[in-house]
């Protein structure tokens, strides 16, 4: 850069140099300068290359503390921001990249925070840029800013630390925030008020009014106005001349005590009565019992004020101006006053909190001081004589504070019961109720933290689980209650019985004797509930003959061949057999070697022209299980002709031998099994009794193995307990078996808590002695033989018998001898020579026990209420005085309120003699007072309270009520209290109206009732026969819930409920049997060959499968219809020569899948061969194999979950849902599952899953607390409350919750009593016009009903001995006070107003936080107007409040009177006030025109603006003003009546008439004026011109369209246009 710019100097040569001279010049440029070039060089490479630090890191050390190293980066950067090489800076300026710092550990959390401050004023924002301000008008505020400090400080002695430390736990709170500073607030003030009376009766006075202020200038705002007004008040003249001078009296002097009398002599012996009279009783008088106090040494002292005579114009005139016979007293005695002093103050009490705790709060600690002299005299009056400051406790050793948390015993048994509804059947037998249930638990308090318990271990052991008060306990209280679950016990299901099996031996590893046993079987279908000992037998017997352990068992015959090796006759067919034992199993044939083999079968093979039987048909059912004497069982089977012989050959046997029939079960019935009772108890095994042990508290138990033993004895079927022998031995079960010991639980209690602490406050009289009461905890109860809890866990004892109380009580002692003002002082006024006036006198005061004994005089001042004064005014009587004695106690009362009291004083010494004393009017020597009214009336109080049920104890399962025994309804009591009041309606104790103090109303709480439903109808019968279906049960409606019972569940249109679960029938389970085809029936019979075409029947019937095969027939509808085999068919019985086949085979199956390509087949062989000529027909039939025809697919099919299923036993809690495997088959039909097993389909569904059904859980509360105290120790509206809390919320269909946690009934009314003031009267200067004065007011005992409302009414003093003498919170009772009485002219102040109302800072109407302010305010009374010069300015005074309110401020204005109208602004309570408005808003309130409209047809409109009248039109000046008014032309429709044809003629009506029609219309005339009063065109002149604009739009737009030529369409496309038609409406001006 320095190159470019000493080039660029060196080339601004003269255009007219010569190019060899410019070169010239650069080249000396380039060789001189080089250096120059090269230091700026440097030095801008330099300045451009700054020294760029990173953020410091953590602070890496081995220790916690100050030690620790933090390191940054630091490197070279360019000002444009990218990194260069370091050697680009200069080293110098590198900064440091290391340096010392704090680590921070987590243990350093307990001893540093952050302190926060307060934050600063709102300053603006535009402050810190004053240029940025811009005057405007305040709307909302300013914005402003504030600030506070944040440091890092030390918890243990505030002493600050790097904010590093802090902010390594906690982020640095923010320093700044937003603020707005409120717009200024100008001063509010009310109305003024009415006009006060004339100063003057006559001649010229003056009047004021005032206003109040509402609001004080705030943030800037303007002033107020001045409080007050003035003028003048004019009367008929004075008759005399109005005096122009009053005496004035001066403020009394400041109390002082009389010279010495040396110095009062001065060397002169002067004579002084008092002195005399002093020194004459001196040595004559009694002493005084004098109270030796150090505390108060009252001096009496006197005081003197000037008396002066003012003029009116506030000018001091002569004494002698103000003529009056007696002047005012200008000396009195008084109290030298003195100030309060107090002892030093003592050392700290130690600090209340003796531990260490960072959460809780800080102690505190004490130090006193005492009195040592009583203020009098209006001395300064004594400080507190506590002071508290708070504390931490400090040393080392200082234990941690306790903490405290909540402990729960063991949860108790679950139960079920209690879930049962109202008509649940299960009430009356709940001990094999199961499923979900409800469990209860008690919590308690506990000492918990663990290093105060390591501190107490080394002290006490076993302190830390007692129980303490649960108030110490913070945070939510555990749950109590919580559902659970006993398991069901899952009944044994067995199978059906299997078939009976052979005759075996007992064992056929011994076989012994020719007895045996034929044995049937079932199996276990689940996993039952304590294994198989709880199922009932699975293996019955029966004795036999001739057992056998192997037989042989044929499988099937052979072909029948005939004898001799020829084709047809007799013959013999040979079994297939295989050796199988008892249960059937193949064997090795060696086995059966002992077996009596089977013979081979007879049969025979048709020779042709010979009858022809078909196969013998299986074997029928057995038609009993068993043989009996009444009983055999028989089988049958059958064969029919199937072809006729001729004659000469082999004939058909008759018919009977066509039948066989054998016996079968011959086995007899009576049937035996082993029958075993239920398992007993678990006995302990004493050969490992070591083993057992008793479960602690951890949970760990070590449990022993003992011995089960049950009794198994043989049955006979309907019989009952044989001998063992007649069972079999070999399945005999066990009867013993090994167990486990249940493991013991011993009952486990808390330690006992501390004794509950006595009253240590002292015995004031009462014998009742106290109790202090510990209790414990079992938090586990024993169970299985464990140790048992013990019989007390509460205890209580009598309380030490406390101290009496000391009560203490003032003493006061003889008042001293009257004082009057020192002769000197006095000697000049009229009697000064009598020792006589008013004076003042002391007293001593002492302090004394009820005993009598003396104590130290702060006791009093803290225990015995209000010392009583030490001085008082006192009257020495003059010669010429009345003097009486004391009045005597009023009279009392016979009872009647007619009568009256009265009391009574006399004259003393000569003042009966004086004529003045005499005068009853002004001393009175009995006086009368009626006596009180003993007549009370009681009135109801408020409304009746809550429906109150009487008290009682329930029994409970570890303290917490179990749902179900808390009883919340039935007959209680509502309580309304009774106000008892005298007859003047005060307020009186309770009792005097009646004993009860309360209206008792019986009431009663409805009882819940519950949906009731009827028991469950038995299950449906499952609506398919075969493969899955639902069956259904109900309930229905019995009686609907009410008052807060347990709602019903939902129900159909017919009040019921119904339950669907899926069901399954056994396809096999009901089968269709076809008995043999009878003989085929030859309809036309040919009597020589008898064959031909006929008809065959058979019976078919619907019977129940079992194992044993069909035994007993049903009703056909239980089987598949379409199964049933047919009852009839047609058939054709074979001619002699004719071929005689079997029947056909069963079709074979299809192949799948299914397709007609594929066949099935039958076959048939034949019987007997055909004559000479004749075939047989075909030995094979074949068809098609169609798709839901002849062949089917199979499919499973899984149905939907059913509702989860309980347990009969249960109510609610873990269930199980099911559901259904089907085989359907392709045409939609269920079918049995074998057909989907035999094609090897897969089965991947869960056919069971477990579920859970809500527990119907009623809402349940804690029980209710004491009731409270009184919310008001006296009064109407006291009352007390008891509480309670929400435990368990309903669940599901329980009882919901009646949300009542609180109660609450009215207190007994008592009435409450305070010291009230009177008004004060008014001020009075005795003696004197004007000046210095005294104004008095009494205190009275007032009863009241405890409201602010209620003024109160008086009542005797005695009913407020019990209360603290102080009015409104004050304990300092004054009675008079010093005022000023205005002389004539004065101007004055008036007394503070009331404070106004509390007003928050607001902006659109929400509060800023700022705090509410009031004002009271001193108004300036002027009584003459030329001393308003001397007046003083007016004060206001404020304070800050809390709930205000925001008021919002508008102008309002009234109705015009003419051009004027009043407008005033009124704050949003309703009260007018003056400035409160914005005036920029303020609505005019003059509308006259300025200049007055004069030209013709105008008038002055509401905008002060000259407009034209109505008919007429404003022609105004270029200047805008109003030049003339013309006339709008009118157009005239006539009316109907008028009957004028003429429609569309228009003319002007009188031009020169004027028209006094509103604007607007009248009658049938419309008047078009186009200008409005303001004379600004109208509105609808705007609207009449745009919408000629977009007529004239329209037109050409339309005019466009209907001219522009149309494009010609393309070739292919052949779309006609349709011509525009626009619809004439009979509009001319379309």
């Amino acid at each position: 850069m320095g190159l470019r710019r000493k080039i660029t100097a060196s080339l601004r040569c003269s255009r007219n140099c010569a190019i060899s001279a410019q070169w010239v010049g650069v080249m000396l440029t380039l060789v001189f300068g080089i250096r120059n070039v090269k230091a700026e060089d440097e030095e801008e490479f330099q300045s451009v290359y700054v020294w760029k630090p990173g953020t410091w890191g953590r602070c890496m050390g081995e220790e916690c503390g100050p030690g620790g190293v933090q390191t940054r980066s630091v490197w070279c950067a360019h000002v444009e921001g990218w990194t260069t090489l370091p050697t680009n800076c200069k080293p110098s300026e590198r900064p440091e990249n290391q340096q010392n710092c704090f680590k921070v550990c987590d243990w350093h959390k307990d001893l540093y925070k952050w302190q926060v401050g307060e934050w600063s004023k709102c300053f603006p924002v535009a402050s810190r840029n004053p240029s940025s301000r811009v005057a405007s008008e305040c709307l909302k505020g300013e914005e402003g800013i504030q600030t506070r400090d944040v440091t890092c400080i030390e918890k243990r002695n505030g002493a600050a630390a790097e904010d590093v430390i802090c902010d390594y736990f906690e982020t640095k709170p923010h320093i700044e925030q937003a603020c707005l500073i409120p717009c200024p607030q100008n001063c509010v003030v009310t109305e003024f008020t009415s006009w006060s009376e004339c100063t003057k009766s006559c001649g010229v006075g003056l009047q004021h009014r005032i206003r109040q202020m509402l609001v004080p200038p705030l943030y800037g705002g303007e002033p107020c106005p001045n409080l007050t007004e003035f003028r003048t008040c004019t009367f008929n003249s004075c008759d005399a001349e109005e005096s122009i001078y009053s005496l004035r009296v001066g403020p009394w002097s400041a109390c002082s005590l009389p010279h010495s009398r040396q110095t009062r002599q001065v060397g002169k012996r002067v004579r002084d009565p008092e002195a005399r009279e002093l020194m004459k009783k001196k040595r004559n008088r009694n002493r005084q019992i004098r109270q030796d106090t150090k505390y108060f040494d009252v001096l009496i002292g006197y005081q003197t004020r000037q008396v002066t005579c003012m003029h009116r114009n506030g000018k001091t005139a002569a004494l002698s101006f103000c003529t009056q016979e007696k002047l005012p007293i200008t000396f009195q005695s008084c109290v030298v006053p003195k100030d309060c002093l107090i002892s030093e103050w003592s050392e700290w009490s130690p600090c209340s909190k003796t531990c260490y705790s960072v959460s809780s709060t800080k102690g505190f600690r004490l130090r006193t001081s005492s009195i040592k002299q009583f203020p009098v005299g209006g001395g300064k009056e004594c400080p507190s004589l506590e002071e508290k400051e708070p504390c931490a406790p400090q040393g080392e050793g200082v234990p941690p504070c306790a903490m405290y948390s909540w402990r729960t015993t063991e949860w108790s048994e679950c139960r079920v019961d209690v879930l049962l509804s109202q008509q649940d059947r299960r009430r009356g037998n709940q001990t094999s109720l199961c499923g979900g249930g409800i469990q209860t638990r008690e919590f308690y308090c506990v000492q918990a933290n663990e290093n105060l318990l390591s501190h107490q271990n080394k002290h006490k052991e076993k302190e830390v689980e007692k129980p303490v008060v649960d108030k110490l306990c913070n945070g939510p209280t555990p749950n109590t209650t919580q559902l659970c679950q006993i398991a069901c016990p899952i009944e044994c299901e067995v199978s059906s019985w299997s078939a009976w099996g052979p005759c075996t031996y007992e064992s056929c590893d011994n076989p012994q004797g020719k007895k045996g046993f034929k044995l049937r079987k079932r199996q276990i279908a689940n996993e039952p509930t304590g294994g198989a000992g709880n199922c009932p037998h699975l293996i019955e017997a029966i004795p036999c003959d001739d057992p056998s352990c192997y037989s042989w068992e044929v499988v099937k015959l052979g072909e029948c061949s005939p004898d001799n090796d020829s084709e047809c006759g007799p013959g013999i067919q040979t079994p297939e057999v295989q050796c199988v034992n008892s249960n059937r199993d193949v064997v090795n044939q060696n086995q059966c070697r002992e077996a009596i083999y089977p013979a081979p079968v007879l049969c025979n093979v048709p020779c042709p022209r010979d009858c022809v039987l078909s196969k013998w048909s299986e074997w029928s059912s057995c038609s009993y299980t068993c043989s009996g004497k009444n009983t055999e069982g028989k089988q049958m089977r059958a064969r029919s002709i199937l072809a006729y012989a001729t004659e000469g050959a082999a004939q058909c046997p008759n018919s009977s031998a066509l039948q066989e029939i054998r016996s079968c079960n011959e086995h007899p019935c009576t049937v035996y099994h082993w029958q075993a009772g239920p398992w007993g108890p678990c006995i302990e095994d004493l050969s490992v009794a070591t083993l057992n042990s008793s479960t602690s508290w951890s949970g760990e138990a070590a449990c022993a193995v003992g011995m089960q033993t049950r009794k198994v004895i043989c049955m006979r079927v309907n019989v009952g307990q044989v001998g063992p022998k007649k069972c079999p031995e070999t399945v005999r079960p066990d009867t013993v078996r090994p167990c486990l010991l249940p493991c013991k639980k011993d009952c486990i209690v808390t330690p006992y808590s501390h004794w509950t602490p006595c009253d240590l406050s002292c015995n004031a009289g009462d014998d009742a002695k106290t109790k202090q009461f510990r209790h414990r905890v079992v938090i586990q109860l024993p169970s299985n033989g464990g140790r048992d809890c013990p019989d007390t866990l509460f205890e209580e004892k009598d309380c030490e018998t406390p101290r009496v109380c000391s009560s203490y009580r003032w003493k006061t002692h003889k008042w001293h001898r009257c004082q009057l003002v020192p002769w000197n002082i006095r000697q000049d006024s009229p009697g000064a020579q009598e020792t006589c006036g008013p004076g003042l006198q002391t007293r001593a005061i002492s302090c004394r026990k009820q005993d009598g004994g003396q104590v130290d005089i702060n006791t009093c001042l803290k225990w015995a209420g209000t010392m009583p004064p030490l001085t008082q005014h006192c009257q020495l009587p003059c010669q010429d005085d009345c003097l009486f004695t004391n009045w005597s106690k009023f009279s009392a009362c016979s009872g009647d309120c007619s009568t009256v009291q009265i009391r009574k004083r006399t004259f003393v010494g000569k003042s009966r003699k004086r004529e003045k004393c005499r005068n009853a009017q002004l001393f009175p020597l009995i006086e009368t007072q009626f006596c009180p009214c003993d007549k009370y009336t009681a009135q109801p109080v408020g409304n009746l309270s809550d429906c109150i049920l009487p008290e009682g104890k329930m029994e409970s399962l570890l303290g917490m009520k179990i749902q179900g025994d808390i009883k919340e309804c039935g007959r209680g009591y509502r309580f309304q209290a009774l106000a008892c009041r005298d007859q003047n309606n005060r307020l009186v104790e309770s009792g005097r109206c009646n004993r009860h103090a309360y209206i008792e109303e019986a009431c009663n709480i409805p009882c819940p009732s519950d949906c009731k439903l009827s028991e469950w109808s038995n299950w449906s019968r499952c609506s398919k026969s075969c493969g899955s279906g639902v069956k259904v049960r109900s309930k229905w409606l019995r009686e609907k819930p009410y008052n807060g019972g347990r709602p019903c569940p939902k129900l159909d249109h017919t009040n019921q409920v119904y339950e669907v679960v899926p069901c399954h029938s056994d396809c096999s389970q009901y089968v269709w049997i076809a008995e043999p085809w009878s003989v085929c029936k030859v309809s036309n019979v040919d009597l020589k060959d008898n064959c031909g075409e006929g008809v065959q029947t058979r019976k078919v019937r619907c019977m129940q499968n079992t194992m044993d095969g069909p035994i007993e027939p049903v009703e056909d509808y239980l089987c598949d219809p379409e199964e049933m085999p047919l009852g009839s068919r047609q058939c054709k019985l074979p001619c002699p020569d004719d071929c005689v086949m079997t029947e056909w085979t069963s079709w074979s199956k299809c192949p799948l899948p299914c397709n007609v390509t594929t066949v099935r087949e039958r076959s048939a062989v034949p019987l007997r061969q055909p004559g000479e000529g004749k075939p047989c027909p075909s030995e094979t039939e074949t068809e098609p194999c169609h798709l839901n025809k002849n062949c089917f697919h199979f499919t499973y099919n899984v149905t939907d979950w059913s509702t989860c299923q309980l347990s009969e036993k249960a109510v609610c809690g873990n269930g199980i849902k099911t559901r259904m495997l089907d085989c359907v088959r392709s045409d939609g039909k269920s079918v049995d599952l074998k057909f989907c097993e035999q094609l090897g389909l897969e089965k991947s569904w869960q056919m069971n899953s477990s579920c859970a059904v809500e527990c119907p859980v009623n809402c349940q509360f804690s029980d209710w607390s004491s009731w409270s105290a009184c919310s008001q120790s006296c009064g109407l509206t006291g009352v007390m409350t008891r509480k309670r809390t929400l435990i368990q919320p309903f669940q599901g269909d329980g009882r919901p919750c009646v949300m009542q946690l609180e109660q609450s009934k009215p207190c007994l009314i008592k009435p409450c009593y305070r010291w009230q003031y009177s008004k004060w009267t008014q001020c009075t200067v005795k003696d004197a016009h004007c000046g210095d004065g005294m104004k008095f007011r009494n205190i009275s005992c007032v009863v009241f009903d405890g409201s602010s409302d209620d003024p109160g009414k008086i009542v005797d003093d005695e009913l407020c001995a019990d209360v603290e003498t102080m009015v409104d919170g004050d304990k300092q009772i004054i009675l008079q006070a010093a005022c000023t009485v205005p002389c004539p002219g004065d101007c004055y102040l008036t007394e503070w107003s009331v404070w106004s109302s509390c007003q928050l800072t607001c902006v659109n109407n929400e509060d800023l936080g700022y705090g509410g302010v009031q004002v009271r305010t001193k108004a300036v009374i002027i009584q003459a107007m030329d001393n308003e010069h001397l007046c003083p300015e007016q004060e206001l005074e404020t304070r800050l409040c809390t709930g205000g309110s925001c008021y919002e401020y508008v102008w309002l204005a009234g109705a015009w009177t003419g051009s004027y109208r009043e407008v005033w602004c009124q704050r949003s309570d309703g009260i007018n006030v003056t400035g409160g408005c914005s005036p920029v808003n303020q609505p005019y309130n003059d509308r006259s025109c300025n200049p007055p409209c004069t030209k013709p047809h105008t008038y002055c409109a509401e905008s002060a603006v000259c407009v034209c009248e109505e008919g007429y039109t404003e022609v105004v000046t270029t200047d805008n003003l109003l030049d003339q008014c013309t006339m709008i032309p009118v157009l005239e429709i006539p009316s109907v009546e008028e009957k004028k044809a003429d429609v569309k003629t228009s003319r002007a009506i009188n031009p020169t008439e004027t028209y006094d029609n509103e604007q607007g219309h009248s009658g049938h005339m419309w008047f078009l004026q186009p200008f409005g009063a303001d004379g600004k065109l109208k509105t609808w002149v705007y609207g009449v011109a745009a919408g000629g604009f977009v007529l004239i739009i329209f037109i050409v737009s339309m005019s466009y369209l209907a001219c522009k030529k149309p494009k010609k369409p393309q070739r292919k496309q052949n779309n006609k246009l349709k011509p525009l038609t626009l619809a004439y409406d009979g509009d001319a001006d379309m």
